[in-house]
């Protein structure tokens, strides 16, 4: 059976007692040093490094988080574990942390669902104190896990079978601004021609802990109105693989089985001319 993706904070209280965890706080190093979970360490890289498709893109992607999260202690032993302040408000950032620790074929990887703020409405300690983790070996694989999808590919996958998700905010589907960065941060503004769309948020809802996916029925409910069934493969795109890393997660939850990303999203298919983009107030 496959472990859930999601934790409670009691789970993680728990699992803490139990067995070696590294907590990975994702947010600004700002909101790290104004409080968060004792034993924590800052790894803002991962929601703000951009990677490419290439071969050349993705090998530097490796590389770096392989390094960077054997500087954090993770040899393959530990559980490590991802928060951010809650699901609905930094991009996706702890499931981006999490869809690359499963490329990168890490065996034990969770997510604090809800975040800082299930974890302090639910009283638990918060502290400021400077971590200094003890580096480990990552244990580089040979080969990555069959999850990212390249421009090629992507691009190969248009009017075919396959589902083109675009999770990104309203703005961007319609054209009105190329990402969250500004309007004009990326050439060109649009959408990858034939995806489907659903907002990001759509896959989550409010609870006293701050903001919660949503259950596997509703997620299916909601991927229904667009049409997308779990025995449709699916290439997920956002801006640059954090938003669309929140939606890998809930329809992995939800039960969709055949699930593939495209990391370099937007913010590498607007910097090619060549590549072909829908503008403008979609006409259906």
């Amino acid at each position: 059976m496959t472990e859930p993706v999601l934790i409670s904070p009691a789970e993680l209280e728990a699992l803490m007692k139990s067995e070696p965890v590294v907590l990975i706080d994702t947010r600004d190093p700002a909101a790290y040093a104004a409080g968060h979970l004792p034993g924590a360490v800052n790894m803002r890289e991962i929601f703000t490094f951009l990677a490419t498709s290439t071969a050349e893109g993705l090998g530097e992607l490796k590389q770096t988080f392989a390094d960077a999260f054997g500087a954090v202690g993770l040899s393959g032993t530990p559980t490590a574990v991802f928060y951010e302040d809650s699901m609905n408000s930094g991009f996706g950032q702890s499931c981006r942390g999490y869809f690359l620790l499963s490329w990168l074929k890490y065996p034990k990887v969770r997510i604090l669902h809800g975040g800082m703020s299930a974890w302090t409405a639910a009283g638990m300690p918060v502290n400021t104190d400077t971590v200094a983790p003890t580096p480990a070996t990552f244990p580089m694989p040979a080969g990555t896990a069959s999850l990212m999808v390249t421009k090629d590919e992507m691009l190969a996958a248009l009017d075919s079978d396959i589902v083109l998700l675009d999770v990104r905010d309203v703005d961007e589907w319609i054209g009105e601004s190329s990402s969250p960065y500004g309007k004009d941060y990326a050439p060109r503004k649009g959408r990858i021609p034939g995806a489907k769309w659903i907002e990001w948020y759509r896959f989550m809802k409010p609870t006293g802990q701050g903001a919660m996916f949503k259950s596997p029925d509703e997620i299916r409910a909601d991927c229904r109105t667009a049409g997308i069934s779990p025995k449709d493969p699916v290439y997920l795109y956002c801006f640059k693989g954090a938003r669309a890393s929140n939606t890998y997660v809930a329809l992995k939850e939800a039960g969709f089985s055949d699930v593939r990303m495209y990391f370099g999203s937007w913010n590498e298919w607007s910097r090619e001319p060549g590549l072909p983009i829908d503008s403008g107030f979609p006409s259906n």
